[in-house]
């Protein structure tokens, strides 16, 4: 019988300069997975606090005094040899000049240019709580093919965006009227949302938008649909369909239902537990759905999520 992987605890700081870059090591070449660049931090030992082990390890690598800020979130991952759980925690300060002690190449980078550094998988996830949403709306259908129905439904996608949604999934059947809709939508609001069509490849192409595959699409494609200016998702609810996520190159899945919902009323439940153990398998940034409210994006976070993608919960009454 296999011994069970070692578990660790990492404990990582987000260092962000008054440019607003922010601080990458590069592990030398001697260690697991060199060459690869992440978010400094290191192991928690037993008896420290998450607090202590960051400011330790900050200390012996980077040579600074650091002020541990707010928790961003945890990364559970499976790698070969152990289990690890990786905390992200932000540096609200710090005295000193960052120099690599250890012999370590470090590096400040802009945002948006973080995911053109190759990084282990546990903080691929990471990159994506920082620099993405963390909330993922799911349009419902107008309530009927009438221009009152499709008014209301426009007003009511203003009132997401205004209260801050701005990555979208589009549930447009392919019918003329549903087509008009969606071109109305996105032309609308093309600078301000990030937009996705569900399912409609050849839709997404000719709009320049985003698509958001089934899960079934996910298993029968063999390559990325869409060049890399154009956003693909997809809907997944086992590690098959994930890890065929993976390898499509998505940017991101959701995966689900964690919890009941009315959507799909038949569906059996993940639970947190079973999601978390999902989320170790891969390193795609995952949104976490069914039955979450904007209240629970904390604890999505807490299992690996960047956030929760929801209906009802983010489609104003």
């Amino acid at each position: 019988m296999p011994s069970p992987k070692r578990s660790i605890h990492v404990v990582a700081g987000v260092i962000t300069d008054a440019r607003g870059r922010i601080l990458l090591n590069r592990r030398t070449e001697d260690r697991d997975m060199g060459g690869l660049w992440e978010f400094p931090g290191g192991k928690r030992e037993p008896g420290e606090s998450s607090e202590q082990a960051l400011v330790r390890e900050l200390r012996e690598e980077l040579g600074i005094e650091a002020e541990v800020g707010a928790w961003i979130m945890d990364v559970p991952q499976m790698y070969p040899d152990k289990r690890l759980r990786l905390e992200v925690r932000r540096i609200s300060s710090w005295k000193g000049s960052p120099r690599g002690r250890e012999g370590q190449a470090i590096t400040w980078v802009t945002p948006d240019k973080l995911s053109r550094y190759s990084m282990p998988p546990a903080d691929v996830p990471v990159v994506a709580a920082l620099r993405q949403p963390d909330r993922y709306l799911i349009t419902p259908e107008p309530e009927a093919d009438h221009a009152q129905a499709h008014h209301d439904w426009h007003q009511r996608l203003a009132q997401a965006l205004a209260a801050g949604v701005n990555r979208i999934q589009l549930r447009t059947p392919a019918s003329p009227a549903r087509v008009a809709l969606a071109e109305q939508a996105i032309g609308a609001h093309r600078g301000a949302v990030q937009w996705l069509l569900n399912r409609d490849i050849a839709l997404a192409r000719r709009l320049g938008v985003g698509v958001h595959l089934g899960a079934e699409q996910v298993l029968q494609l063999d390559a990325r649909p869409l060049p890399a200016g154009q956003l693909v998702a997809a809907s997944c609810h086992d590690l098959a369909q994930l890890q065929a996520a993976q390898r499509l190159g998505c940017d991101f899945a959701v995966l689900g239902p964690v919890q009941a919902t009315a959507s799909h009323p038949g569906a059996t439940a993940l639970g947190w537990e079973a999601f978390e153990q999902l989320r170790e398998q891969v390193s795609l940034p995952l949104y976490a759905l069914g039955g979450l409210h904007p209240d629970d994006i904390g604890k999505a976070r807490q299992h690996g999520a960047q956030g929760i993608a929801a209906i009802r919960a983010l489609w104003p009454a």
